[in-house]
């Protein structure tokens, strides 16, 4: 689905776009801040219909603000430093030419979680309400993922303009296109027998993190358990880690998306990220839609049964004992 590339690679960049600034603060880097008062004005005019504009272009290291929007009369401090007291100096200072404007505070690099719960002390004339005026990357990520596709396209094209690269990420290669490759040559109408190596009760797992609809896909597919153990073995010796990449890549999809969903909303979710990223990659040999179905379930299966993705009950069980 485009959706789901659009919103993966804008999340991916955004986070290391804030991971980045984070490191390079550290050692007294400061040009990405500067940047992204520009990237972020881009941003969020396209996330809010808004129409902000960079103060530091037509007036150098204002105090206070770097973005504003008169029509709208938002007024937005954009940093890499998130405490309470960076936003309480914004709002001492001489704010009058902004009398009855929205201040919004936006993070660049720091989760504002505990910042958005806080009081903060504001003698201005400007409105400020923390937990809908101060931003980080994971809030943004948040509201990017409801909007139309439209609008998900718009924010794709900025985000690659600017912490892209050259390479089309929808068209490269990918481990995962090379396998699916192999199996839709594999005859999978014979009965394979259920996996006899796994310490665990599989039931109980898919009991534990409320998998009904899902149930069915797992227990039609991990009859193919030890089959795809054999092939993940021969594909093995084109690279020492090419069985673990696609394991870890399935395993991403279910980490960036366990926040927001669980059960079976989250597992046909990775189900749909693997094969979203399988279709958009340079060397995928196009197969029917019903086939390249097929093994992307035999493929998502095999990571539950090997336990890359949702939890174990008993291993849980295990670390609190």
């Amino acid at each position: 689905m485009n959706r789901s590339n659009y919103f993966d690679y804008i999340e991916e960049k955004i986070i290391a776009h804030a991971a980045s600034i984070e490191a390079r603060g550290k050692s007294n880097i400061l040009n990405y801040h500067v940047h992204s008062e520009n990237f972020y004005r881009d941003l969020l005019n396209i996330l809010f219909d808004w129409e902000l504009e960079n103060l530091n272009a037509t007036k150098q290291n204002v105090e206070a603000l770097d973005l504003v929007d008169h029509l709208n009369k938002i007024a937005i401090q954009v940093s890499a430093t998130t405490t309470k007291a960076k936003v309480e100096s914004a709002l001492k200072k001489d704010l009058s030419s902004y009398d009855r404007y929205d201040f919004k505070f936006m993070s660049i690099s720091k989760n504002a979680d505990k910042l958005r719960a806080m009081t903060f002390n504001n003698p201005t004339t400007l409105t400020f309400s923390p937990v809908a005026g101060i931003f980080d990357p994971g809030s943004i990520l948040n509201r990017i993922l409801g909007l139309s596709i439209d609008k998900q396209r718009k924010l794709y094209e900025l985000v690659k303009k600017e912490l892209g690269s050259d390479t089309d990420p929808f068209r490269i290669e990918s481990n995962l296109a090379t396998l699916i490759d192999v199996l839709s040559k594999e005859d999978w109408r014979g009965e394979d027998s259920e996996p006899t190596t796994t310490p665990y009760d599989v039931e109980k797992k898919i009991e534990f993190n409320s998998l009904d609809a899902a149930k069915d896909c797992i227990d039609d597919y991990k009859i193919h358990y030890g089959r795809l153990d054999k092939i993940y073995s021969e594909f093995d010796k084109n690279g020492a880690n090419k069985s673990k990449s696609i394991l870890q890549s399935i395993r991403a999809d279910y980490l960036r998306n366990q926040n927001q969903l669980s059960g079976d909303q989250l597992f046909f979710k990775v189900l749909d990220s693997v094969t979203a990223r399988i279709q958009g990659s340079e060397n995928y040999n196009q197969i029917a839609f019903e086939e390249l179905e097929l093994c992307v379930n035999i493929l998502v299966v095999d990571a539950f049964i090997r336990c890359k993705i949702f939890k174990n009950p008993e291993t849980i069980r295990s670390v609190t004992a």
